[in-house]
């Protein structure tokens, strides 16, 4: 799978990655729906994700973390405000403590997710909405952008499993 565009807008608070996928638009979706999928390329190879709740349906919440190749865990949650099969899906995205609650539940991003067919499959668009520009320079800083470049890189193998 190829990363097609990631772009930061400072001045929109905007991070948008695009991707295009070789599995229908039904296919794509279960990469979100399934928390096992979920977690296999949510975080980049050295931070693997582990989700233990995904309530996927409008108003549901998850919790995961992210391991550090030191053993690190960073956890965060996000909570699902509206899901539109398989075509969109928009959640808020924030950072948790370690029992999985949210540090701040106003310090959140917002996160809409396209599935758009395409001849060879579906692009699948991520665009993340800061609710601050120091929100998004600390994100950034972090290695956001970078981030969820190398996380959606692994979705081809994911796919390519069936």
């Amino acid at each position: 799978m190829t990363v097609t565009t990631s772009t930061m807008d400072a001045e929109a608070l905007t991070l948008t990655i695009a991707t295009e996928l070789a599995a229908a638009p039904e296919r794509a979706w279960q990469l979100w729906a399934d928390p096992r999928q979920l977690e296999r390329w949510w975080g980049p190879p050295t931070y693997p994700a582990t989700f233990h709740r995904h309530e996927f349906e409008v108003g549901g919440q998850s919790r995961y973390y992210m391991t550090g190749p030191a053993g690190d865990r960073s956890h965060a949650w996000f909570r699902f405000t509206a899901i539109d099969e398989p075509h969109r899906l928009d959640l808020d995205d924030g950072f948790s403590d370690n029992a999985g609650e949210p540090i701040d539940p106003n310090d959140h991003a917002h996160i809409t997710v396209t599935f758009e067919p395409t001849d060879a499959g579906t692009r699948m668009t991520v665009l993340t909405q800061f609710s601050s520009s120091e929100q998004l320079e600390r994100l950034i800083a972090m290695g956001m952008q970078e981030g969820m470049a190398e996380a959606m890189g692994q979705i081809d193998a994911i796919l390519a499993e069936g």
